[in-house]
């Protein structure tokens, strides 16, 4: 017999008990199915919380592995979760701040990378620059004699405006200021070079005219 047919031919008092014993299962399951879903809910939550305070804890006393833009990242996906945990919103702004004097941190030491990497970038130009004239120095001081120095000391003036171009000597520098020794002239100098057969000063700056001359040039020890 048929579900149907059997339905027809139990007593009407039977068949409201199996009719209400049917609705009441299929409500059991509902609320069944709900509340495990508020379970598993709860339960991720808490895992989430219980996370969040790890690795919170974590980055504020320098206790991970991470580099500075994982733990940034991390920050933001934890304040993305909403929670609403006491010592989660506490831990938060801690953190904020933290990772925001890291990046102050990061930044600052980047800039002192980059000025010091443009500073060799110029001390190699410079050198590359003044490569001729600290040829012509070492050639002086090392002349096999007087004949030989003489001339290369004719060819040094060549390269700048006078005889008479001022020579600074630095013998100091402290805080971005230069102390310098009694100042002479580039023919002086030459000469000095030449009778104490010594070169042991580096070129620091040189300045020129329009036309390409030395017109002043600072030597430091």
């Amino acid at each position: 017999m048929s579900n149907k047919n059997l339905m027809y031919a139990l007593p009407q008092w039977l068949l409201i008990v199996v009719i209400a014993g049917i609705t009441l299962t299929g409500t059991t399951g509902c609320k069944s199915k709900k509340k495990l879903a508020r379970e598993q809910a709860a339960a991720e939550y808490a895992a989430k919380v219980d996370q969040a305070k790890k690795d919170l804890t974590a980055i504020l006393n320098d206790q991970s592995s991470w580099n500075l833009d994982e733990k940034e990242q991390r920050f933001n996906t934890i304040k993305s979760w909403g929670l609403q945990d006491e010592e989660v919103q506490n831990l938060i702004p801690l953190v904020a701040d933290k990772l925001m004097r890291e990046r102050a941190e990061a930044a600052r030491q980047a800039e002192e990378e980059r000025l010091k990497k443009l500073e060799e970038e110029q001390q190699k130009e410079r050198t590359g620059s003044y490569q001729v004239i600290e040829n012509y120095f070492k050639a002086i001081a090392s002349a096999s004699d007087l004949a030989e120095a003489n001339t290369m000391i004719n060819q040094a003036l060549q390269l700048f405006a006078t005889s008479d171009v001022p020579v600074l000597i630095i013998i100091s520098q402290d805080g971005g200021f230069n102390d310098y020794d009694r100042p002479t002239t580039i023919r002086r100098y030459l000469e000095q070079l030449k009778d104490t057969k010594t070169h042991n000063k580096r070129i620091e700056q040189v300045k020129y005219d329009a036309s390409g001359k030395i017109t002043e040039i600072e030597l430091i020890k």
